[in-house]
């Protein structure tokens, strides 16, 4: 596996489209210079219209044709830069959604194991979308409030440097307010997620152990955790909001409209007072500097749309990151189904080793089978054959080829697998079924869901094999395992991996599993991880792990005549099945 690179910021995101995006920002940056041209038309026009004597109609009419133009230019510039901006959106985003599902593709699977899939159809989409805001219009949105202000105080500094610097008094004490709710706002984003998380977790324990907790007269203390996690929450997002929103408040007030005015209004009266200034040289104050504020507003929102979009690239690139499963430049072809694994070590981090030292040979046609208890590295080992994970020390091989020198493929043209946990797609049954052979006919889906007894459920719906999973039917636990070893037999490989595919099955659903079961083992290498004991008696093989090592091996009688692990285990196992009549 290879090593997981540095997350991708959202400058290597936006890279494909970078180019239409400065285009963009450049138009944007056109309009926002012309639009200031219509406000200082107003206002020379006024300078035109009020002087004493004759007005000058044609000098009227020019600064009028003037005005006009700009604001044809400006709607053009601006309609050009957001349709160029929304186009190189479109093609970002499926660049991004592309490149995610192409490295998705190529990562272990055992890495999507250890992540919950909520978190990455989160990036998929939701991180994705939000991306959206940013490149279609926040870039152009903070061009045009930056741009705006700059070129309009360059004219009013042209005007009166004095009343200019007036005018700047409310955008100074603003522009301070604004950093520091910035700043407020960062320091806490850290802890306003890690408050969210808790509350998260406790509201998930609460609804998910609700019924343990009820069964066992502890509802109200299960209910006192979470109405405290609850008050703690709303707690510090009161003290965070009214401490950012006070300051937010101010910024509001200083970069207000009636605000600025009045400050141009009294600085503006003083000056003309103090004979500096003319009171027709006030009109650009007034009527540009109003217009100021709105812009120094609005870059308040737009650096908030800036950091959400920020985060969700982070998140993004972090998928974008993840480690891709080593393809060998020469795939090797194996020579039959023979499973070995020769001093094969495992650990998810450095300080947590599963598996030590393992040994292990699967003859083609047997059946071989995990047990021990929980933790002793049991399902790690299974899905070593599958490659959900390369093992850090040692080998695994079939058919004499390390699995790392077969292409992917090729292996899961070898390996099937049928896990506890089955995940059926939005799809047609039919499609379920097929899933490893797309190209199967009618009569072989069939075949294969009467080998796993499953087929009498499924042509009893109103649609048969063309009823969509989650739509015209859920099925039971039990039902979609035998659905996954549909697929499993369809599939054909000779080796077969079980993890505990009978675990949440009731004991009717569970006989029709071992029937299916059986059907699929036949004249395959299976290796088989088992909870009770009971379900493996006839395997060829037991291996007893424990502590990531084998401590046992052999069949059903040599373990029991050994009186070792194995024997102590079985015995509890009956103990515990006579004390609940033999049910599970």
């Amino acid at each position: 596996m290879t090593e997981q690179a540095d997350a991708l910021g959202l400058g290597d995101l936006v890279r494909p489209v970078r180019a239409r995006l400065a285009t963009a920002v450049g138009l944007q940056a056109a309009a926002a210079v012309v639009a200031v041209v219509p406000f200082v038309a107003v206002a020379e026009l006024a300078g035109v219209l009020l002087v004493a004597g004759p007005v000058d109609a044609a000098r009227a009419w020019a600064v009028a044709a003037v005005a006009a133009g700009a604001l044809i230019g400006w709607v053009v510039l601006t309609a050009l830069a957001g349709a160029l901006a929304h186009h190189a959106d479109l093609d970002f985003q499926l660049s991004v959604r592309r490149r995610l599902v192409d490295r998705l593709g190529r990562v272990p699977l055992g890495w999507f194991t250890d992540r919950g899939a909520g978190g990455i159809s989160k990036a998929v989409q939701h991180d994705v979308d939000t991306m959206h805001h940013l490149v279609a219009h926040a870039l152009l949105n903070l061009t045009a409030s930056v741009i705006t202000p700059l070129v309009t105080l360059a004219y009013l500094f042209w005007v009166d440097w004095r009343m200019a610097l007036v005018l700047l008094v409310p955008i100074a004490v603003g522009a301070a307010l604004f950093v520091r709710a910035a700043v407020a706002m960062e320091g806490q984003s850290a802890a306003f997620d890690d408050a969210q998380q808790r509350i998260s977790r406790r509201v998930v324990e609460f609804v998910e152990g609700i019924a343990v907790v009820k069964m066992f007269g502890q509802a109200g203390r299960a209910h006192r955790q979470y109405a405290k996690a609850a008050d703690d929450f709303a707690e510090f997002f009161l003290a965070w909001i009214s401490k950012v929103y006070r300051t937010s408040a101010a910024v509001e007030v200083a970069f207000s409209p009636v605000t600025v005015l009045l400050t141009v209004l009294v600085g503006g009266t003083a000056l003309v007072s103090a004979g500096h200034l003319e009171a027709i040289e006030l009109l650009p104050f007034a009527i540009l500097g109003i217009g100021l504020a709105g812009p120094m507003q609005a870059l308040h929102y737009y650096s908030h749309d800036v950091e959400k979009s920020s985060a969700a690239a982070k998140r993004v690139g972090t998928l974008l990151a993840a480690p891709e499963l080593a393809v060998p430049a020469r795939p090797r072809r194996p020579e039959g189904a023979r499973v070995e694994l020769r001093g094969v070590g495992f650990a998810y981090d450095a300080d947590r080793p599963v598996l030590r030292e393992v040994d292990l040979v699967l003859e083609p046609g047997t059946v071989t089978a995990l047990v021990g208890p929980s933790g002793s590295g049991k399902t790690t080992l299974a899905k070593l054959l599958p490659r959900f994970f390369d093992p850090t020390a040692g080998a695994v091989t079939i058919g004499g080829v390390d699995l790392r020198d077969i292409a992917p493929e090729q292996l899961y043209r070898l390996v099937s697998f049928v896990l506890q946990d089955v995940q059926l797609l939005d799809a047609s049954v039919r499609d379920n079924i097929r899933l490893a052979r797309p190209d199967a006919d009618e009569e072989t889906v069939r075949r294969a869901a009467r080998a796993a007894a499953v087929d009498e459920r499924i042509t009893a719906l109103p649609r048969g094999y063309d009823a969509m999973v989650g739509r015209d039917v859920r099925f039971s636990g039990g039902e979609a395992q035998r659905i996954s070893i549909a697929r499993a037999i369809l599939a054909d490989t000779p080796v077969v991996v079980l993890d505990e595919a009978t675990a949440h099955a009731d004991p009717e659903s569970e006989a029709l599993i071992q029937d299916a079961l059986s059907e699929l083992a036949a004249g395959r290498t299976v290796l088989v991880v088992a909870h009770r004991l009971a379900s493996v008696v006839g395997a060829d093989r037991i291996v007893v792990l424990d502590e990531g090592r084998i401590v046992e091996q052999g069949t059903h009688e040599e373990l029991i005549a050994a009186d070792g692990r194995y024997a102590r285990m079985w015995r509890l196992q009956q103990e515990a099945g006579a004390l609940t009549g033999g049910r599970r």
